[in-house]
């Protein structure tokens, strides 16, 4: 994968450089502000890019608008959040395209690698991975008329999962049953949610944007 990284902290950029390069993937740019960021992402096309959400000139959502505004430039464009902040608003912003390809995880509870590197993959082929503390903070600002409400509890624990990245086989670990059972509640999720088969937008990201969005 080609990769831009953004972060102001020069230390945890350049362990981001030497963990994605010592991956096999090449990092075209490495910027430590917001119009860099939309600059990068202009000039590279890159598969996919590691953003932090607070960068100079006054270190609150400087990342975030960036990101914003570099999809609005190239859409659909992939982006990775890793910062140690939730910012809800501009989260939105970022889903609010309904393209998919947005990753937002915590900082301090990304302990594994392998998982790191997985949710990037996801993100730059087109996948949703969120971390359940920016789903919780999301869904706070659900709107009254709820599109979920036709959702058994079931169905709605499955698409919460959903929402965090999981594959079938992980929900279904997860809660202890099998991935038969799973598929089913997928179906009745896509179908509840009028989700039809789309070439150019994947339902399971559709149905994961409709509950953070619902």
């Amino acid at each position: 994968m080609r990769v831009v990284i953004a972060d102001d902290a020069v230390l945890l950029r350049e362990g981001l450089v030497r963990l994605v390069e010592e991956n096999g993937h090449t990092v075209v740019a490495a910027v430590g502000d917001g119009p860099s960021l939309v600059s990068a992402i202009a000039e590279h096309r890159p598969d996919v890019s590691i953003v932090d959400v607070r960068m100079p000139p006054t270190h609150t959502d400087e990342g975030l608008r960036a990101a914003v505004q570099a999809r609005s430039l190239v859409p659909g464009s992939p982006i990775l959040v890793l910062s140690q902040y939730v910012e809800v608003s501009y989260a939105d912003d970022l889903l609010a395209d309904r393209r998919g390809a947005v990753g937002y995880l915590l900082k301090d509870r990304v302990s594994v690698v392998a998982e790191f590197l997985d949710a990037l993959r996801r993100v730059a082929g087109g996948g949703t991975v969120l971390d359940p503390e920016v789903v919780g903070q999301l869904l706070v600002r659900r709107r009254r008329d709820d599109p979920l409400a036709a959702l058994t509890p079931r169905e709605r624990e499955v698409l919460g999962l959903m929402a965090e990245g999981m594959t079938n086989t992980a929900i279904a670990r997860k809660m202890v049953v099998t991935d038969g059972a799973v598929e089913k509640h997928v179906r009745n999720i896509f179908t509840k949610l009028s989700l039809h088969q789309d070439e150019e937008q994947h339902r399971r990201v559709l149905a994961v944007l409709a509950y953070l969005q619902g």
